[in-house]
């Protein structure tokens, strides 16, 4: 009798410790996973570093920025973000040093897209047609939708909220877009689209501040 008690005992020592040995592997596996660190997320192969080096990057723009278009300088006066789904934009308010405000909006689609607004306060055409003629130029539906958005001061919007809009086309970039900001009406605006080369920016703004 007491030699298979010793026997049951050795026996469950030894299981004790073979769990211990696989508690002990499976705590290490698990500390180097955490620890391990994250690859980097993958970048743009095709984006223009050097542009951005030489004449800014429009994807940082904040209040405050001097852009520079077809030689014109304008401040940034404010800033809205808006997300839908996975895609996020951002449009800039600008104001010149006779008083003028345009807006310039930045997309990466996947390529960077940037359009020059200015607000078509007469207008009396409304979205939802599939092409609409406006001075002058027939303009193809090409999407519409709705989207979250943040904005700072000095755009006159309310901090965050949500905004409709119906975007159309025409042919050599010109652009024509509605916009209604909560439950105001729609505001109507052309867009001329941008070349890279056409575009400076001057960061005024410190490193880590936010717009």
């Amino acid at each position: 009798m007491s030699s298979s008690v010793a026997y049951l005992v050795m026996a469950l020592g030894c299981l004790i410790g073979v769990a211990g040995v696989v508690i002990a592997v499976v705590a290490v596996s698990r500390s180097r996973s955490r620890s391990a660190p994250r690859p980097p997320a993958p970048g743009d192969p095709f984006r223009d570093r050097d542009a951005d080096a030489l004449r800014g990057d429009p994807r940082t723009l904040r209040p405050g920025d001097i852009v520079e278009i077809r030689q014109v300088p304008y401040t940034v006066r404010g800033s809205v973000h808006l997300v839908e789904g996975g895609w996020s934009w951002a449009e800039h308010l600008l104001d010149d040093a006779g008083g003028v405000r345009r807006w310039i909006s930045v997309e990466t689609d996947p390529d960077l897209e940037l359009v020059l607004w200015t607000a078509e306060p007469s207008a009396t055409v409304t979205p939802g047609a599939p092409t609409l003629d406006v001075a002058g130029r027939r303009y193809t539906w090409d999407e519409s939708g709705q989207a979250r958005y943040t904005a700072t001061e000095g755009t006159g919007l309310d901090p965050r909220g949500t905004m409709r809009y119906y975007d159309y086309q025409a042919p050599g970039g010109a652009r024509l877009s509605f916009e209604a900001y909560g439950e105001a009406g729609w505001e109507v605006a052309l867009g001329e689209k941008l070349h890279r080369a056409e575009v400076m920016i001057y960061p005024q703004s410190g490193p880590g501040q936010v717009g």
